[in-house]
């Protein structure tokens, strides 16, 4: 007699995360931040049914492994395992051992997926010490940029060589070091950028990092195994989700308008011959926004073939989590759905709507 096979999602997650000599104020932060990514797949792939495993790997001028593909149930906290030392920033080299590492990983039976997470406070300036016992910057001249074209060459490499079911994203300080993470071959869909000096800018870290971690089990369940946009919000509602967990709207109570002009929204509002209430318009997401925890978000449905909504409205408690989105303010942006557009509760009497864009406005 023969038996079937059970057929399981598996997940291998590597968070490389720094631990240079300048992440040490920012080293509770940092834990925290790792700490409520794990939090996020854990309770994500309980509720999916996911064997998710988990690689640990702390970098300074020297890249070391802490943990090695653990299941994620059993991680303990950041805290203990995360130190931070007086090193400089290895950041191509954790990178690329990451990857090289993970490739030795039998894929015979299961499904599996992989995803890499890097997190810096700072820009690559030390790949390569471990064998020539020199730093190199980008504006060295010399053998410091020679050893820098070298490792740039290897991580856009690795990158380029990543097949369908991998994934790779980056936390990085600021825009210069999202353009430089670019270069290295990072997509730009899956690099966010965070601010380690605030204790705001740690808290939207930790929000994009667990809706991150969600969106990524979420994808897998609709067959989505890697991503090249994993900070994105949205791209994986799907139909079965949204009828079964969210309320459609009386049709008679909310109206999309269209809009033409960057107007306040107040102003566009009562134009349209409403009474502007605190809370009774939502935006459509079309670019990138950080959304208060205290804020409610509507989905409203698209027909495939043609992009255009179709008038039908969904929302209600679930939609935070239906979206990935955490109870705390997170930046995000939107991801593409061919069938949901998603809409953000505006409390503002002034924002300034986004031309071809549409309001949803509650009667």
């Amino acid at each position: 007699m023969s038996a079937n096979r059970i057929k399981h999602k598996v997940n291998h997650v590597s968070l490389v995360v720094d631990k240079s000599g300048s992440m040490r104020q920012h080293q509770a932060q940092l834990i925290r931040v790792v700490d409520e990514f794990v939090k996020g797949l854990q309770e994500e792939s309980d509720r999916l049914g996911h064997e998710t495993r988990i690689s640990l790997y702390a970098f300074d001028h020297e890249v070391q492994n802490l943990v090695w593909d653990m299941d994620v149930k059993h991680l303990p906290s950041l805290r203990g395992l995360y130190r931070v030392d007086n090193g400089a920033t290895a950041l191509i080299e954790a990178a690329v051992k990451s990857v090289d590492d993970l490739k030795n990983i039998w894929e015979g039976y299961g499904e599996h997926s992989f995803l890499q997470v890097v997190v810096t406070d700072g820009e690559e300036n030390a790949s390569g010490f471990s064998q020539t016992g020199q730093m190199h910057t980008r504006m060295n001249a010399g053998r410091g940029t020679t050893v820098l074209r070298t490792w740039r060459d290897r991580i856009q490499g690795a990158m380029d060589e990543l097949p369908d079911h991998w994934t790779s994203a980056i936390l990085v300080p600021n825009s210069l070091a999202k353009r430089t993470a670019q270069e290295y071959g990072f997509p730009a869909g899956n690099i966010a950028i965070w601010d380690a000096d605030s204790s705001q800018g740690v808290e939207e870290a930790i929000g994009t990092v667990k809706s991150a971690a969600t969106s990524f089990l979420r994808g897998r369940e609709q067959g989505v195994r890697g991503t090249k946009n994993l900070f994105a919000m949205g791209q994986d509602l799907n139909t079965a989700e949204v009828k079964a967990k969210l309320d459609a709207l009386d049709t008679g109570k909310y109206m999309l308008v269209p809009v033409d002009q960057p107007t306040p929204i107040r102003d566009f509002v009562t134009s349209a011959g409403h009474t502007y209430r605190t809370g009774c318009a939502f935006y459509e997401l079309s670019k990138r926004e950080k959304i208060q925890g205290n804020k409610q978000l509507a989905v409203a449905e698209k027909d495939p073939a043609t992009g255009r909504m179709t008038g039908r409205v969904f929302s209600g408690p679930a939609a935070r989590q239906l979206l990935g989105l955490p109870c705390a303010e997170a930046t995000v942006k939107p991801g593409e759905n061919p069938a949901y557009t998603v809409f953000v509760q505006s409390t503002s009497v002034n924002r300034k709507l986004v031309p071809g864009t549409k309001l949803l406005v509650m009667l």
